[in-house]
């Protein structure tokens, strides 16, 4: 994994999750916890990470993968993975029209992405448009449900519109896609148990910081600094509950 001193030249501007961040750890392992899930999908393939951010995610599935391509619209950012991620090819390009011939690739990779997108049907008619038949998408979105309860717009600033399971499931069958999977990220019984210890919600205790604007506690930055990937667990049991959708949809 990158070093500190490498990542702290990409700046941290709330839109993107990036590694080496004590106060960041949790949503880091996160959202790595759903690459390494995820990961078997990539063993020998062509992928295009479609929004790689950081880029921490594009190299991981690159131990299994043959070739991945980290396409990101941001200047700062596709400079910085190309920097920092040699196995990376890193590409600038516009998720809204991929700037890749249709049938080339066998898997995109779109983790904690497609809530950031105005016109989500047409990102994943690209997705379909540039897979090989076979070829897999594999997605993950904050659950609506979890995410934002009770709110018809997200709580995230950057986030445009955000989804339930069923609504992922029904927008991957809109595009031409075969669901294969469906299922979600949820916490493991040690988080569950630190959810306990720090007032119910670990996730909440981060939020409320921020929003104060307070120094952290020591007992929550010790917390969030001790959580890792193995910590959350991956399944299709009550999906309405879970954290993060998790989706593979294959290309007929």
């Amino acid at each position: 994994m990158v070093s500190e001193p490498a990542v702290a030249q990409l700046p941290l501007t709330g839109e993107r999750t990036v590694p080496g961040i004590v106060e960041e750890n949790y949503w880091f392992r996160r959202h790595e916890a759903a690459y390494l899930a995820l990961r078997r999908h990539c063993v020998n393939a062509v992928v295009l990470e479609a929004g790689c951010g950081e880029g921490y995610g594009a190299d991981l599935l690159a131990t299994d993968a043959r070739l991945v391509v980290g396409l990101d619209y941001d200047v700062l950012t596709a400079a910085h993975v190309a920097r920092v991620y040699p196995r990376v090819r890193a590409v600038r390009g516009n998720l809204a029209s991929l700037p890749l011939r249709q049938s080339t690739v066998d898997v995109v990779a779109n983790l904690q992405v497609i809530e950031h997108l105005w016109d989500q049907a047409g990102f994943l008619r690209e997705c379909f448009r540039v897979l090989r038949p076979g070829g897999r998408l594999l997605v993950t979105t904050p659950n609506r449900i979890t995410f934002s309860p009770g709110r018809d717009t997200p709580l995230n600033p950057f986030h445009t519109r955000e989804l339930a399971p069923s609504e992922m499931d029904e927008l991957l069958r809109a595009a031409g896609f075969a669901v294969e999977y469906l299922g979600g990220l949820s916490h493991g019984p040690r988080l569950r148990g630190l959810d306990a210890g720090l007032g119910g919600s670990i996730i909440d205790a981060q939020v409320a910081v921020a929003v104060a604007g307070t120094p952290w506690p020591a007992d929550l930055r010790a917390a969030v600094a001790g959580v890792t990937a193995a910590d959350f667990a991956v399944g299709t049991g009550d999906l309405e509950s879970c954290l993060d959708i998790v989706a593979v949809a294959g290309r007929p």
